[in-house]
């Protein structure tokens, strides 16, 4: 077994790394401290053709797979959160329903924008209600002619509301909301459709520079053709969405655990305590090598995840474990990061403040620790 990167997606990765470490690092702080979202770091990812890595070329996209998206988010995370997760969200769930799912007219329509990152797309699933409960739909699509009049809301949803969103594709009840079991199909809203109200900002703990929101649908009436793959399989299709995402997410944690090490190997470099640098006290090397471990550990879950997954191989199990265990060491490793640097750590314009900000979300957004371990239960029988 060769886990050497091929030279394309070594080529790729180094790419980013140097993207990361010159464009991103240098603003990020101060958009993230202003909750701005960071216009221009996406039209350059876009023109590097981030958005389409993993999206055919006939529809605008890079030809690549997803395990190169996988390797663009962790390069990113290692720099920051807010980014990398514009990025995996613009793919993962903006454009790869469409993609997987879509007829070749909408993914004419709408992928060529989305993998070019002029365009972002969101995917609306969680309700205030549901959370983790993904089936407790109650929003409700009924076809009125050849339109479905959309009625609900939805909460958490990623980049919906920037200047450049251009549809957010929605789960709804299509059938009746008193059946034993719900017909939950997925419908495209293209952005600025009336009816469709889009909330302020939430005011987040961290992601500050990502764009996050409530929506509302009063009566938006869509063309019916704006149905995404099958009536009533909206709600399976997303669930191998999910699976694809978490391998993203992984990804991801993987990067702002290895950032965590970064940045406290060289502030043990450059800071001193009681005579000599503090990477020279056993107390603090044996925390940074254990912060190393935990990210190598976590690297491979997500690289085998990725492995079965590109070879068409079933990798429920595989996505939970690495999502689990990733977003254990980003934060982990983020609380590591945070006493390395002392009371440094704890100042916002230090990086490990931000990571320490980032991390807790990722062990609750695309399937919580605890649904991870039950999927982990359910493949193996239990």
């Amino acid at each position: 077994m060769d886990l050497t990167l091929s030279e394309e997606h070594e080529a790729l990765r180094a790419t980013v790394e140097d993207f990361a470490r010159k464009e991103v690092a240098p603003v990020i702080g101060d958009l993230y401290e202003r909750e701005e979202f960071p216009y221009e770091i996406v039209a350059k990812m876009g023109a590097m053709g981030l958005f389409g890595l993993p999206v055919a070329e006939e529809y605008g996209g890079m030809g690549g797979d997803y395990f190169a998206l996988c390797l663009a988010l962790e390069e990113l995370a290692r720099v920051d959160s807010s980014v990398a997760i514009t990025l995996e969200a613009g793919v993962s769930l903006g454009a790869m329903p469409i993609y997987r799912f879509g007829t070749d007219e909408q993914k004419q329509e709408w992928l060529p924008s989305l993998a070019a990152g002029e365009k972002l797309g969101a995917f609306g699933l969680t309700e205030p209600g549901g959370g983790s409960d993904a089936g407790a739909t109650r929003t409700t699509a009924e076809l009125d002619g050849d339109e479905w009049v959309i009625n609900g809301s939805k909460a958490f949803i990623t980049n919906s509301g920037t200047d450049i969103t251009s549809v957010i594709t929605v789960t709804a009840i299509t059938g009746s909301p008193q059946a034993d079991r719900k017909e939950i199909s997925a419908i495209m809203v293209p952005a600025g459709t009336p009816g469709l109200r889009v909330a302020k900002p939430y005011s987040k703990v961290g992601w500050c520079s990502s764009d996050t929101r409530e929506l509302f649908f009063d009566d938006v009436r869509v063309p019916a053709a704006n149905l995404v793959g099958e009536r009533g399989r909206g709600y399976a299709q997303f669930l191998s969405i999910l699976d694809e995402g978490r391998v993203a997410i992984a990804a991801l944690s993987v990067g702002l655990a290895q950032g965590c090490v970064d940045e406290s190997v060289r502030y043990a470099h450059e800071r001193e305590a009681f005579g000599q640098k503090i990477g020279n006290y056993q107390a603090v090397a044996f925390m940074i090598a254990d912060m190393e471990v935990r990210a190598h550990t976590a690297r491979l879950a997500y690289y085998a995840a990725a492995a079965k997954m590109l070879k068409g191989r079933p990798f429920k199990r595989e996505a939970a474990i690495a999502k689990l265990v990733s977003s254990n060491a980003a934060m982990d490793n983020a609380r590591a990061a945070t006493q390395v640097f002392g009371g440094y750590g704890f100042m916002n314009e230090y990086p490990v403040g931000r990571f320490y900000r980032d991390a807790k979300i990722l062990e609750i957004g695309e399937g919580t620790s605890e649904v991870q371990r039950m999927l982990i239960a359910r493949e193996l029988g239990l």
